[in-house]
């Protein structure tokens, strides 16, 4: 279409607005003289011409904007993940100090009875119990010389080596004697079980399938643990001593002397040393094994039962005076005792403390749990720097809870239970059933303004 312009009535075609433009076009743009277009017109072109060069120079210089983005992103990015591995070799270090003291008690929540499973397969009171490392399975061992592997997920047996009766030693595979203790190595590969008759047996954890028999101790096994990262075993005894031994060589290493009575329990960690208690010689007793030597702990009035590591340097023990002591390996006495810590038992004038027959250690942590024969599993918050012990809350369990562990996530609790104390026949409480009780461990949900 031609028009007529103001230059003379020269004939000039008009230009056709860029597409691009068209939903920008308002009224007001129809009611515009003629002249505005061509004033505009070489502004457009203007804008949309590009020389090579031009081209050339704004892709450099988005390309250096992009790179400058992607710098600034990337260095995000390592300080995030320098302050993770800052932060995660911080908890090693502290952790090989025997240092680490995650703060979990205060977000603890009890559990609602519903919640609790009972496994059961057991004919007699559970003795001890082991949980591997991946909190897959169970194993549990009996005053019926059984010991069954438990799939966590389901409550299903998996395996069950049956017990024998006295006098089939030379012909049952397995224990003709009450089990006393039981351990399996970091890796899952081994079981080890004690029994009254003096043995230990060597398992394989996979399949059930025995593989050595240890012979040595002249008194019951009381005390098994692997030492982590590794498959070095240490034995302890009611003939008061401790043994070491190569489970990969099938070989005995070494004996270790210094309690004055029967040791009652064993617990070790990654370092090459183990902790011990010994009975009614009311010692605690951490050996160095690489140095030859022994430190010694006294602190309480009974019988000490139970022993559990809560990092490389504090600990937990449970004694038949109903105590439960909070150790520091760098101090001779308990840095907190608590008295009394299930209660007492008996007639107006005579009362007993119910005996602490078993504790347990959330590794790294600030949560113990200790058991008797209360009816309750005692759950317990240690204070900073392990300078005290405070309630948290406490579970209902019925029966003497004779072995406790928690799994290595936290995520639950697993209990021991009989009708009857793991080392006698003191009491009997018929209402228990003899069983694993899985308690599970509820925590609060994070504060997102914490965060």
């Amino acid at each position: 279409m031609w028009v007529d312009g103001d230059s003379g009535g020269k004939k000039v075609r008009a230009t056709k607005p860029n597409s691009k433009y068209n939903e920008e076009i308002s009224s007001e743009s129809e009611t515009e003289s003629n002249v505005e277009p061509k004033k505009r017109r070489p502004i457009e072109e203007q804008e949309y011409e590009e020389t090579p060069q031009e081209k050339k120079l704004r892709l450099a210089k988005l390309y250096i904007d992009q790179l400058k983005e992607e710098e600034e992103q990337k260095a995000d990015d390592e300080t995030f993940e320098s302050d993770l591995v800052a932060g995660r070799l911080q908890e090693e270090v502290l952790e090989q100090k025997g240092k680490l003291q995650r703060p979990i008690a205060k977000d603890l929540l009890p559990p609602d009875a519903s919640d609790i499973r009972l496994l059961r397969g057991h004919k007699l009171p559970i003795t001890c119990l082991v949980i591997t490392s991946d909190d897959k399975h169970i194993f549990s061992a009996a005053k019926d010389c059984s010991i069954i592997k438990w799939d966590v997920e389901s409550g299903k047996k998996l395996h069950k080596i049956p017990g024998g009766r006295k006098g089939t030693e030379d012909r049952h595979v397995g224990h003709t004697g009450h089990i006393l203790c039981m351990a399996v190595s970091s890796d899952a590969k081994y079981l080890a079980t004690g029994d009254m008759n003096k043995l230990i047996m060597i398992w394989e954890a996979e399949t059930c399938k025995h593989l050595y028999k240890f012979t040595g101790h002249k008194g019951p096994v009381s005390g098994l643990s692997f030492r982590r990262g590794s498959h070095d075993l240490y034995s302890a005894s009611h003939d008061r001593s401790v043994k070491v031994w190569n489970v990969d060589e099938n070989a005995y290493v070494e004996t270790l002397f210094g309690h004055q009575d029967a040791i009652t329990g064993l617990d070790c960690l990654s370092r090459e040393r183990c902790v011990t208690t010994g009975g009614r010689d009311r010692s605690v007793r951490v050996w160095k094994i690489a140095e030859e030597s022994q430190l010694v702990f006294h602190g309480h009035e009974g019988s000490i039962d139970c022993v559990q590591l809560i990092n490389e340097e504090h600990m937990i023990t449970g004694a038949d005076d109903g105590s439960v002591c909070l150790w520091s390996v760098n101090r001779k006495k308990p840095l907190s005792t608590v008295k009394q810590a299930h209660g007492c038992h008996g007639d107006a004038g005579l009362e007993q403390p119910h005996w602490v027959a078993s504790v347990a250690a959330l590794q790294n942590s600030d949560t113990v749990a200790s058991g008797s024969h209360n009816s309750l599993v005692q759950l317990w918050k240690c204070a900073q720097n392990f300078r005290g012990l405070e309630p948290l809350f406490s579970i209902p369990v019925p029966g003497f809870v004779n072995s406790l562990k928690f799994s290595s996530s936290g995520r639950f609790l697993v209990a021991g239970v009989g009708q009857e104390h793991r080392l006698g026949r003191w009491w009997r409480i018929k209402e228990a059933k003899n069983g694993i009780y899985i308690i599970p461990l509820k925590r609060r949900a994070p504060n997102p303004e914490s965060q």
